[in-house]
């Protein structure tokens, strides 16, 4: 039962991901109540002994994001890394 659970977890930290990364692309400062939507809503629909574990992915992945962009790009997965993720993570 716990695998069924990771494997959903999985299917959403997936979909954070994908909106992450358009948002990074489209680099507009606007789209920040939804990538605070999207990692709010992961971090809902993962099972709790997954969640810290998948949002350093989501983290890495972000930072990930933000050293191969520049400008307003960079500037927004700045902002996306601190403004949400600080707290949660330990």
């Amino acid at each position: 039962m716990v695998l069924v659970a990771y494997i959903r977890a999985m299917g959403h930290i997936d979909t954070c991901l994908g909106i992450l990364r358009r948002l990074i692309a489209k680099g507009d400062i606007n789209g920040i109540p939804l990538a605070e939507r999207a990692i709010n809503e992961y971090w809902d629909a993962a099972p709790a002994q997954a969640r810290e574990s998948g949002l350093r992915f989501v983290q890495q992945d972000v930072i990930d994001q933000r050293d191969a962009v520049t400008g307003d790009h960079r500037d927004f997965a700045d902002a996306v890394k601190v403004e949400e993720l600080r707290g949660r993570i330990r």
